[in-house]
């Protein structure tokens, strides 16, 4: 029974396609699963784990329904959805990853990552993370009331938007040697990251003189026209992609 993973679906009330295109995976693409992986940015944005708006209730629900069925489901944080917590992982039976987890897939020991934390260049967008990781931070955000916490929501995506309309793209993507490093805490030779929206299969993993000729990287697409998952059997990872109906 293979595995799956997918990111950066950034599922909200506005993109009812891509919500319509995860049940087609979950049911449809990875019927058959063991193991389903969530890299972060499931969301578009989280506000907390006491969002009751109907939208994110049916996820939850879903989510459970595939838990239901046998099958393990991991959520792992992104940069839209870092203030998932264990009621949401109560509610769906989802079980929350760290940061950096190593698992085992088609033999090897790989490592997954959202991959915020590696596109160092954007020294501002690391200086924002570094704040909004914080246990403190978040403690006071999640004081305030569900429809000012939307508010803020809302905002941080525009602001982030015009931000990154103004940044060169390379700053946007992952910093080699930022890559090198992971690997190489971790003793792996495998990395497998969403957040850069740019799917692809990377040998070596990056242009790093500090990497094993062996390295590979995998960067998982956003669901935008296409959904994008990378399946694991016993033998070999694959990157998929296939069309999202987008109603005119």
């Amino acid at each position: 029974m293979p595995s799956y993973l997918i990111s950066d679906l950034h599922l909200s009330p506005e993109r009812p396609a891509i919500a319509a295109a995860l049940e087609r995976f979950l049911t449809k693409i990875a019927f058959d699963a063991k193991t389903i992986y969530i890299l972060g940015d499931f969301f578009d944005a989280w506000i907390g784990d006491d969002e009751d708006e109907a939208f994110y209730l049916e996820i939850q629900t879903r989510l459970r329904a595939v838990v239901d069925r046998g099958v393990d489901v991991y959520f792992q944080h992104g940069n839209r959805d870092f203030l998932v917590a264990e009621a949401f992982a109560t509610a769906t039976g989802t079980k929350l990853l760290d940061e950096e987890t190593v698992v085992t897939l088609a033999g090897q020991r790989v490592l997954l990552m959202h991959g915020d934390s590696l596109c160092t260049d954007d020294q501002e967008y690391q200086q924002f993370r570094q704040q909004v990781r914080s246990p403190a931070w978040q403690a006071q955000i999640l004081q305030l009331p569900l429809a000012q916490r939307r508010m803020m929501a809302q905002q941080l995506r525009a602001q982030s938007s015009s931000m990154n309309a103004m940044k060169a793209e390379d700053i946007m993507d992952v910093n080699a040697e930022a890559v090198a490093a992971a690997l190489s805490r971790n003793d792996v030779k495998t990395l497998i990251h969403g957040h850069t929206h740019r799917p692809a299969i990377h040998r070596p993993a990056c242009d790093s003189s500090n990497l094993p000729t062996a390295s590979c990287r995998y960067v998982l697409g956003d669901w935008e026209q296409k959904g994008w998952y990378l399946k694991a059997d016993n033998e070999r990872l694959e990157l998929v992609d296939f069309e999202i109906e987008i109603e005119m």
